[in-house]
Parts: structure tokens; C-alpha cells; sequence
């Protein structure tokens, strides 16, 4: 399987939506975008995190630096199929995401005390942050279905609708399916706008005309609120 090792620097802005405003945007920019290599895909991502979950919570109180430590596939993995093994950081508004391209059988094997997957300088960083934080465990997994597009005239403007989130903070098997609670409202979608630099006029105006505005929107950290929500709820 050939290695893909990554870094990203960049900005992401997150923008919840109606279906109807998602329609109304991609029928003004959809000249100017083409579908990435994944296209339509099921995302699944499972989150690492202390037992009292110390990476979310941090996260969730930062106000300038949080970071997430988590495995990445498109659809379900299977055994020696291709994972994406990730921390991501954010900084003062700007995503730094540092990843290596792996199997799930060396990812597993490596979060339960084996080898690690590559001895990259990545990898190297990726296991410095695991022995930071006492080698974190699976703690949630959050699923969705993404739509991802690319600028036709800047390759590095990325956007992303995702639809039907849905998260679990148990059952962290493929086995299991990709099922799991509704973290969005029926017909709500979250789009994310990804790039290296600023945004260019012909999406401010369109994002203006739509009355399309950004949002803070953490998938894990709404997902953590709820869950412990209903953890409260359960003790009532």
C-alpha cells in the first residue's frame, strides 16, 4: 500500500445550513467547482481521548490552542484497508494537520502497545503526543456522509457538505456498522470552507447572498456535550 504523509496549513470556516440554502449556494458556484477524489463518501472518524476525556474537554474551553488526536477512514476499514492516522491543531484561527496513510491492523496494533505503523518525522510527532497524553484510547466514533469539492481556479479552496452526523461513544469496531445518534437537525447541513489564504470574492458574494454565515462547530465536541448530557439525564 503506498504512504501517503501529510501536512496541512490552512483556514477552515464551518457554516450550518438548510438543504434549501445548500441548493441555492451550489447553483451560484457550482460552475466553478469539480468533485474531489473522494467525492461522495461516508467519513468515519474515530476520536482518541484520555478516560476523562482531558483532549475534547481542553478543546472545548481553549480559546486560542486546542488539538485532536484521531483515525480517519472513507467507509468502514477493513483489516489492510487504508486509514489516515491524524492530530489535528488549531492556532489562532489557522488548522495545523499533521497525518500518515497506514492500515487499520497497524493503527490497532499500535494503539493497543505494538509497533508503531512508519518511523516518519510524522509518525515520530504522532507518538510523542499519544506518550503526552498516556497513550489515549478510542473514545468516540462520528460518522457522516461529506460531499467534498474543489476550486477549479485554486486548488488549495476546499468545501465540504456534510450530512447525517451521527456519533457513538461505544462499539468502536468496524463490526459494528456505522450507526449512531443524530448530532444535526433533519435537513441541516454543515458545510466547511478549507483554504490556504483568503477567500475569494466570487464565494464572499455568493456566501452574502445566501445569508449563509459561519459558526463554531466542533463534530466531537457537540457530540461530547450531548453524550454527557444524557449521561446526566440517565442519573435524574
Amino acid at each position: 500500500m503506498p504512504k501517503y504523509n501529510v501536512i496541512f496549513k490552512r483556514v477552515e470556516k464551518k457554516y450550518p445550513m438548510t438543504e434549501a440554502h445548500c441548493e441555492h449556494l451550489l447553483s451560484i458556484i457550482g460552475h466553478r467547482m469539480y468533485p474531489d477524489a473522494y467525492g461522495k463518501s461516508t467519513v468515519c472518524n474515530l476520536y482518541l481521548d484520555t478516560p476523562d476525556f482531558l483532549l475534547i474537554r481542553n478543546s472545548i474551553d481553549a480559546v486560542s490552542y486546542k488539538e485532536k488526536l484521531r483515525v480517519r477512514s472513507y467507509g468502514l476499514p477493513e483489516e489492510d484497508g487504508t486509514v489516515f492516522f491524524e492530530i489535528k491543531k488549531k492556532y489562532k484561527g489557522t488548522v495545523y494537520k499533521r497525518r500518515i496513510s497506514t492500515t487499520y491492523r497497524k493503527v490497532m496494533t499500535y494503539l493497543n502497545g505494538g509497533e508503531k505503523p512508519d518511523d516518519s518525522q510524522i509518525m515520530r510527532e504522532l507518538d510523542y503526543a499519544m506518550q503526552y497524553y498516556r497513550h489515549p484510547r478510542p473514545a468516540a466514533m462520528i460518522f457522516y456522509e461529506r460531499e467534498a469539492f474543489f476550486s477549479k481556479e485554486d486548488s488549495s479552496l476546499r468545501i465540504t457538505f456534510d450530512r447525517n452526523v451521527r456519533y457513538r461513544f461505544s462499539d468502536f469496531t468496524p463490526d459494528k456498522g456505522d450507526g449512531g445518534t443524530p448530532l444535526l437537525q433533519p435537513g441541516e447541513v454543515l458545510m466547511e470552507i478549507k483554504t490556504d489564504g483568503g477567500m475569494p470574492l466570487w464565494l464572499s458574494h455568493a456566501l452574502a447572498e445566501c445569508q449563509i454565515y459561519p459558526s463554531r462547530f466542533s463534530k466531537y465536541g457537540k457530540s461530547y456535550l450531548k453524550y454527557i448530557e444524557s449521561k446526566r439525564g440517565d442519573l435524574l
